[in-house]
């Protein structure tokens, strides 16, 4: 993997990373927003500490554990990837209401032209945030975006010590179970 100094990193700041998406997906994961290594890199939950890509194999999404760099794959699996917000940050804490909710109403419009099966945000509080739903928790939601359903996951980050890999799994192994195969 690339070392990159903070100066690199920094300089990543407000960059926007392309999404991984397609027609039809089978789940569209969202996060909150690119940090700043996505951001250097180009390549979705970059940062080493992010339990993203273990968690994805752990629980039967992927047949082995994918790279970061390898995140095109996901479309073959019907999996895509997109952010509540497009900025990169250092850390979550730096976006605003008003970015969290405008970012809300952009993914229900990319979800309807995208059409997914289930959108799965990847961080209760950033749903909160995205959607206005303080009491939402982790698991699938009321809400859905035409027929698109919608399930909240426990968010992968390093930070999250609520949550072991193994935890993670489990529940992303209850969307996946639900979800069906691919294809």
């Amino acid at each position: 993997m690339t070392r990159f100094t903070a100066a690199e990193l920094e300089a990543a700041r407000d960059r926007l990373v392309p999404d991984v998406v397609a027609d039809g997906l089978r789940v569209l994961f969202c996060g909150i927003n690119p940090g700043l290594m996505t951001a250097a890199t180009g390549h979705h939950f970059a940062r080493p500490g992010n339990r993203f890509w273990p968690v994805l194999h752990l629980s039967g999404f992927t047949p082995r554990q994918l790279k970061p760099s390898e995140q095109a794959e996901l479309l073959s699996y019907g999996l895509g990837i997109t952010n509540v917000v497009a900025r990169a940050t250092a850390r979550a804490d730096e976006l605003s209401t008003e970015e969290y909710r405008e970012g809300g109403r952009l993914l229900v419009a990319k979800v309807s032209a995208l059409r997914p099966k289930w959108l799965a945000v990847v961080g209760v509080t950033a749903y909160r945030a995205a959607f206005g739903d303080r009491k939402a928790q982790v698991g699938p939601q009321e809400r859905a975006i035409g027929e698109t359903r919608v399930w909240v996951l426990p968010n992968p980050s390093g930070l999250n010590a609520h949550w072991t890999a193994a935890t993670m799994a489990e529940e992303y192994a209850r969307l996946r179970v639900t979800a069906g195969p691919p294809g």
